[in-house]
Formats: structure tokens, C-alpha cells, sequence
């Protein structure tokens, strides 16, 4: 499987991405960028990196990601796409507040520690549905790792199409997120005008 190794903030600087959309707090010391200006391609890849970077997903799902979303009978393409993203397994994980991060959040998935809908799912990019419940595994729930990752999380506002228990460890998918529920710095029409070149 292919891993990026590139270090997180190295890589926040280069996209110009505050590291807290990632679930990181702590604050990069921002160097001054050079004064060179983004072609238009430049600046549609870079959104496109961007996106890619938040969700760790690499470039040939992200393409089907992308396929899928055009094909939507609803929204706009890029809409669609942000909202796909958003609704893989290992996002809601960190959006409920089970993860510190998206790859913390994968990492539980890929451990077969996430019931969704009472069985266990251990694929980080399984789309959720709206009415699904997706909790820790009960033999998990007592773990310290849980306990220590509530206690970074629990301040964290979870978004509002989604209700998290972090007594039960569980969370409910309330309804699918609308494209202004999605708080990401990732301009889609960007993707949208490199992708249609």
C-alpha cells in the first residue's frame, strides 16, 4: 500500500494548509511565502493536493471519487465530490471525535475496532449513510486509548449532521451533509475546471 511520508506540517506549509483541519493544534510557525505567484493550473493542483492531503486519499481513488461525483444526479460536481469525502468511514470517525486525526481514524478502522449498524467494517473509505450508527466495539470501549483520545477531542464541535455519545463511544449519521457543512479550506471548483481540462 502506497504511504505518503512526507512530514505533516512540511507538507501544510506547501499547500498553505492550517495543520487544525487536520485535527493537529498545534500552530506552524507560517513562513513568508515567495513573492512567485500559482499559475491557474498551478493553483487548481494545489487545490486538488489539498483535498487529497485532508482526506489521505491517494490519486486513483480520489480520480473514482471524482467519476462518481460527476455522475450524481444532484448538486454540482464539486459539492458532490467534498460531500463523498466527507462520508468515508475514517472522516466521520474523526469528525465524531473517536480520532484525533484522520489517520488516527483510519488506524481504529483498519484494527476492526468500528461497528457500523452492529457489524464490524474495517475499510477506512466505506461510504456511511444517512441513519447510520457507528460505534467503538464493545470490548474496546474501556480502552485508555479511547479515554485518552475524548480528552483532546471532547471539545470539539462535531458538525451538525452528525450526533456523537461520547459515553457510548457512538455516533449517528443524521442526515448527508450539505457542501456549506463542510468545513474545508478546498476550493472544489478548482478540482472541478483541472479534472475537465
Amino acid at each position: 500500500m502506497a504511504i505518503d511520508r512526507t512530514p505533516v506540517l512540511k507538507r501544510c506549509r506547501a499547500l498553505d494548509l492550517d495543520p487544525v483541519y487536520l485535527g493537529i493544534d498545534k500552530k506552524s510557525k507560517r513562513n513568508a511565502r515567495s513573492g512567485k505567484k500559482l499559475s491557474e493550473y498551478g493553483s487548481q493542483l494545489r487545490e486538488k493536493q489539498k483535498a487529497k492531503f485532508i482526506y489521505g486519499v491517494l490519486e486513483k481513488p480520489f480520480r473514482n471519487y471524482f467519476a462518481k461525483a460527476q455522475k450524481l444526479k444532484y448538486g454540482t460536481t464539486g459539492d458532490n465530490l467534498m460531500i463523498l469525502l466527507e462520508l468515508r468511514l475514517d472522516n466521520v470517525m474523526f469528525r465524531l471525535g473517536m480520532a484525533r486525526t484522520r489517520k488516527e481514524a483510519r488506524q481504529i478502522v483498519d484494527h476492526k475496532h468500528v461497528l457500523v449498524n452492529g457489524k464490524c467494517v474495517n475499510i477506512p473509505s466505506y461510504q456511511v449513510k444517512a441513519g447510520d450508527v457507528i460505534e467503538i466495539k464493545e470490548k474496546f470501549k474501556g480502552a485508555q486509548r479511547y479515554k485518552d483520545i475524548l480528552e483532546v477531542t471532547g471539545g470539539r464541535l462535531v458538525p451538525a449532521w452528525l450526533e456523537a455519545d461520547h459515553e457510548t463511544l457512538s455516533g449517528t449519521v443524521k442526515e448527508i451533509p450539505s457542501r456549506a457543512e463542510i468545513d474545508v479550506p478546498v476550493n472544489d471548483v478548482l478540482i472541478v475546471e483541472l479534472y475537465s481540462k
